[in-house]
């Protein structure tokens, strides 16, 4: 649920931007930098917060977070003033870095190691959920009965979920200061540098067409069904991390691997065929497969890699992802402006063999071959 809400707070503005102009009597342009605040505030707070609250105990930090949805969806909501609305969305950013980091290892304690990888498949499918599902009812909500009530229905959601974790969710000691890592430490681990590398290639690949996704599926004549394509991919995508919950544990290299084969396959086949709207469904749907379980593999690898600097390498992750959805809309953008579209698949192509080279290479450390209890008892 925490997930769901980072991810429908951080992308609500973008079906909203139409009303956002005119509420707050801003152009578009403007109006579109309430996303990058918000991507902005979790990049730049992700590890300082992570490391600030590693002596914490983690429902604590846990509630900080919540907390800071209810109070800046809350200010967005009420807000008038273009300025404000920015300062909200920044820190419902630092809200949504701090949450990030925290997630996957807080789900990881909950379990058995050997449990740990499907733990983690369950606490992250709030995010598919919420690009299928949640953005899209965000913005007819908004259509409905106005933006500002849509971030308002935001804050109930957030205010049931505090009760909830108060009600719920077990509590867990902080770090001892003996056990905590430096930030150095943590990055020269064997392994971390290269799932982070991995996870940096794979994102940007994945947000440059995520990003564009309209103009690139305008060549096949589906601009006016980008929102059945998103449907496709989001329902897809669900699959995908059900498919990973049951393969994590066991086949975490293997399931890197085939995805990010799948993908560049998808790429070829979008670079040969891009104006067939049949083979664009079905990319889309094996896209969203290979992205579905994206982010648990990804985490789950780094979390065994880095052992007790766990939470520290995952507030890393985040600011890698966020990096990267920037990255893929600049880059994207580029590409668009200067060549087309068409140019899409190539890049996918490099950034996918970039990631896949990585993963295979990092056998050792990052991902290893076979049941992932090995390393996770390490």
């Amino acid at each position: 649920m925490t997930g769901f809400i980072c991810i429908v707070t951080e992308t609500l503005p973008a079906g909203l931007l139409p009303q956002i102009v005119d509420g707050l009597d801003v152009s578009a342009a403007m109006a579109g930098q309430t996303v990058t605040a918000y991507a902005l505030g979790s990049v730049l707070a992700a590890i300082p917060l992570t490391l600030a609250t590693r002596g914490w105990r983690r429902r604590n930090v846990l509630l900080l977070t919540i907390v800071g949805f209810l109070v800046f969806n809350t200010v967005t909501a009420l807000s008038s003033h273009y300025w404000l609305t920015l300062t909200a969305r920044f820190f419902a950013g630092m809200a949504a870095g701090l949450a990030w980091s925290l997630l996957a290892g807080y789900a990881r304690r909950m379990v058995q190691p050997h449990q740990q990888g499907r733990a983690m498949a369950i606490a992250m499918v709030g995010t598919p959920i919420a690009l299928s599902l949640g953005v899209p009812l965000g913005t007819w909500l908004g259509g409905a009965v106005g933006w500002r009530s849509a971030f308002g229905v935001m804050s109930g959601l957030t205010l049931v979920l505090i009760l909830w974790v108060l009600a719920k969710v077990p509590d867990y000691p902080g770090q001892a200061g003996h056990a905590r890592m430096p930030l150095r430490k943590v990055l020269t681990t064997p392994g971390v540098r290269p799932v982070l590398a991995t996870v940096m290639a794979w994102m940007l690949a994945h947000n440059i067409l995520y990003t564009y996704v309209a103009p690139f599926v305008a060549q096949a004549g589906l601009l006016d069904r980008v929102d059945v394509v998103l449907l496709v991919f989001g329902l897809a995508a669900l699959i995908g991390i059900a498919m990973t919950g049951r393969l994590v544990e066991r086949h975490l290299r293997r399931t890197v691997l085939a995805s990010l084969a799948a993908f560049f396959l998808v790429a070829l086949a979008f670079a040969w065929l891009p104006a067939v709207p049949s083979l664009v469904y079905v990319g889309v749907a094996i896209w969203g497969l290979t992205f579905g379980g994206a982010a648990t593999l990804l985490q789950t690898a780094l979390a065994d890699t880095a052992g007790d600097g766990a939470d520290v390498a995952l507030s890393m992750n985040v600011v890698a992802w966020n990096s990267v959805i920037a990255g893929g809309g600049v880059l994207g953008g580029v590409l668009l402006q200067q060549w087309g579209a068409y140019t899409f698949p190539w890049a996918l192509m490099a950034l996918s063999a970039i990631a896949f080279v990585i993963a295979w290479a990092a056998k050792t450390h990052g991902f290893r071959p076979g049941p992932r209890a090995h390393a996770a008892d390490h």
